[in-house]
């Protein structure tokens, strides 16, 4: 029954194109709640999906759904259901899961799962300069890093050219063949990229970066072009083995007799085999599926120059030796739903997703007019001993009210801090085994104010957002319709056993609740090795009763037949089905495929349609009573509440 909880449910979003705070018309009433005409437009259209058309007829058979369901919620109000401790318990879990839903994956995870899966969509030629300085670096080191790619961004923004540059100062072992040159970048790039992805797809073609840092040091970046993402294709190849390509005219020979004998006839498939790669040529040259910068460029630019599945390259020469390629398929790019679950779970992964949960924290400060006092912080950390850092510390017994900072229009003070910091003992123990006091207690500092700016940014949904607003009326509205219904349909269905009596005997004799026609059935079954005696048995029952057939057969130290008595409902068994309906008739022998035992069935009496006592039509009854016992109430509703329907605007929605 708990899962009608949702059914009953009905969804109470408004548009986001209504401002927060617009006077909006109002729909109808039902007594002094009122209902909005987003409100009513919303529902109605996700109810209806495509059959939406707002014609009179659909408007106002929708229109009596709502005021319904509005008066069972302004009912259970006033039974005080929205006071039951429970409900209060559920809600407010309710809250707090869709507040730190709505905080984090629509503010973080939300958008930067839409900014990779832009910038999926593009390919990104990139060049650097790097200059190492790994996250661990001491401070002296890094700066020095810093100064020394700082003074090479300079030179490059004096007009030095950016290859040479690479080649002289760049820290990248391969700058010296490549000239910085990377090549063509997709999003994702690997965990403590973000900074370099996100400028990478920030610069405009020929432009040159500031210095950014990532997870290897620090970069200057040159973009020298953009294109449309290759993507991902499936390929098979022949591949003749070259220690120098272009070299050995016999081995070009070759790769051209393959060619030509393709043009000729022959199938891909049947000319791999001569292919030097021996780990696919036992697999008509399957390579699979690759994307860019797996294999050299010449390599993937000649399978992506394949327009169409099954099309093949001319022989061209790679560094490795001669090539065809053939095209089996392309990977086409997912649609944002569909790649949405994917990229959720990598990012959740990668550090770009905390840089992203800091930036929200950093932006709650903002809005909030944060303010501290670092010099109590401070003093604080001087005054903490050694059992700080172990399970014997305990917050002052005297509060201190030193003012710490403000978030809003609260102020905190230390007292606060060291009521969190006496619930965090188990991290503040493990960040002290160091050894460093002030350290861990700067670190549980920070976790507070996360904690408090999440917390403040949560109170303040329902104001900055009207969308969570209208998503917690729908759960609050959605818990009260269904313990009222609970108790006013339901439980009374299914417990008033001589409301359901009086019910059912009213209906008594108008043919509501009927067997069709039945059979009484006894199922005989033999084991498999007393099978040379089914055709005795089968004829035995033909034509006398159970009890002869089993005195017959069966001794007091052997049972060769069982029999088991069954009434079925015509249409309700298929072999019954299948046989005469008449009293003696015998179904054929079946096989069981479990125990291999012989089984027939014989009709003993047919039975005419009858009506159902109220035991064999329960079920029934109860859904019916239910069904009953709800329009009752409604009844009774309307009679109680006054509804008040703006014709006026109900008219202007009306568009046939």
């Amino acid at each position: 029954m708990t899962n009608m909880k949702y059914t009953f449910t009905l969804v109470l979003i408004c548009f986001l194109s209504f401002a927060y705070g617009q006077k909006e018309e109002i729909l109808f009433k039902v007594e002094n709640d009122e209902v909005e005409v987003s409100e009513f437009k919303y529902i109605y259209e996700k109810t209806n999906q495509k059959k939406a058309d707002y014609s009179e007829a659909s408007i106002n058979e929708y229109l009596e759904l709502y005021k319904k369901f509005k008066l069972k919620v302004r009912r259970a109000k006033d039974m005080r259901l929205d006071t039951i401790p429970s409900l209060k318990k559920e809600l407010d879990g309710y809250r707090t899961q869709l507040a730190n839903s709505y905080l984090i994956d629509k503010e973080v995870t939300e958008k930067l799962i839409k900014e990779v899966y832009d910038r999926k969509q593009e390919d990104v030629d990139l060049s650097h300069i790097l200059v190492n300085c790994k996250a661990d670096t001491s401070p002296k080191d890094t700066m020095i890093a810093y100064q020394k790619i700082q003074k090479i961004y300079e030179s490059l923004m004096a007009g030095n050219d950016f290859e040479k540059t690479a080649m002289l100062s760049s820290e990248d072992g391969t700058a010296k063949d490549n000239k910085g040159h990377i090549g063509y970048i997709n999003a994702m790039l690997p965990n403590g990229f973000y900074p370099m992805e996100t400028t990478a797809y920030s610069l405009a073609v020929g432009s040159i970066s500031k210095p950014i840092r990532t997870s290897v040091g620090y970069h200057i970046l040159k973009v020298n072009d953009k294109r449309p993402a290759r993507g991902e294709l499936e390929v098979a190849h022949i591949f003749i083995r070259n220690a120098k390509a272009g070299g050995g005219a016999h081995l070009k020979a070759k790769i051209d007799s393959i060619h030509m004998a393709i043009k000729n006839g022959s199938t891909f498939e049947s000319l791999t085999k001569l292919s030097d790669d021996k780990t696919t040529a036992d697999k008509d040259g399957y390579l699979g599926f690759f994307g860019i910068n797996r294999y050299e460029k010449v390599f993937e630019d000649a399978a992506f120059n394949l327009k169409k599945d099954g099309e093949i390259t001319k022989p061209f020469a790679s560094s490795a030796g001669w090539h065809i390629i053939k095209r089996i398929s392309k990977k086409e790019q997912k649609s944002y739903n569909r790649a949405k679950g994917e990229l959720q779970r990598k990012i959740k992964r990668d550090s770009r997703y905390q840089l992203a949960q800091d930036a929200m924290i950093v932006r709650i400060k903002k809005e909030s007019n944060f303010e501290e006092v670092p010099s109590v912080l401070e003093a604080y950390k001087n005054s903490l001993d050694v059992d700080f850092l172990s399970y014997k510390w305990k917050p002052s017994e005297k509060p201190d009210n030193r003012f710490l900072f403000k978030l809003g229009d609260k102020n905190y003070k230390i007292a606060d801090l060291e009521e969190f910091l006496g619930t965090s003992s188990r991290k503040r123990q493990r960040l002290g085994r160091g050894g460093n006091m002030k350290t861990t207690a700067q670190t549980l500092y920070e976790d507070y104010v996360k904690k408090e700016c999440l917390a403040y940014e949560e109170s303040q949904l329902e104001k900055k957002y009207p969308e969570f607003k209208f998503l917690m009326r729908e759960y609050q509205e959605g818990i009260l319709l269904f313990e009222a219904t609970k108790m006013e349909v339901w439980d009374k269905a299914s417990q008033d056993s001589i409301g359901l009596t009086t019910y059912f005997d009213k209906l008594k004799g108008r043919g509501k609740y009927m067997w069709k026609e039945r059979a009484e059935v006894t199922f005989f079954t033999i084991q498999e090795v007393d099978s040379p005696l089914l055709d005795k048995v089968r004829k035995a029952a033909a034509t006398k009763s159970t009890e002869e057939v089993l005195a017959k057969f069966n001794e007091p130290n052997k049972t060769v037949v069982k029999t088991r008595k069954e009434v079925f409902e015509k249409g309700k068994n298929k072999v019954l089905d299948q046989m005469e309906w008449k009293t003696g008739s015998l179904s054929n022998s079946e096989k069981s495929q479990r125990d291999k035992s012989l089984n027939f069935m014989k009709i003993e009496k047919v039975l005419a349609p009858a009506e159902k006592s109220l035991t064999e039509a329960r079920g029934y009854i109860v859904a019916d009573y239910q069904d009953y016992l709800e329009k009752e109430w409604i009844q009774e509703l309307q009679r109680s509440y006054k509804i008040e329907v703006n014709e006026k605007v109900l008219k202007k929605m009306i568009k046939k």
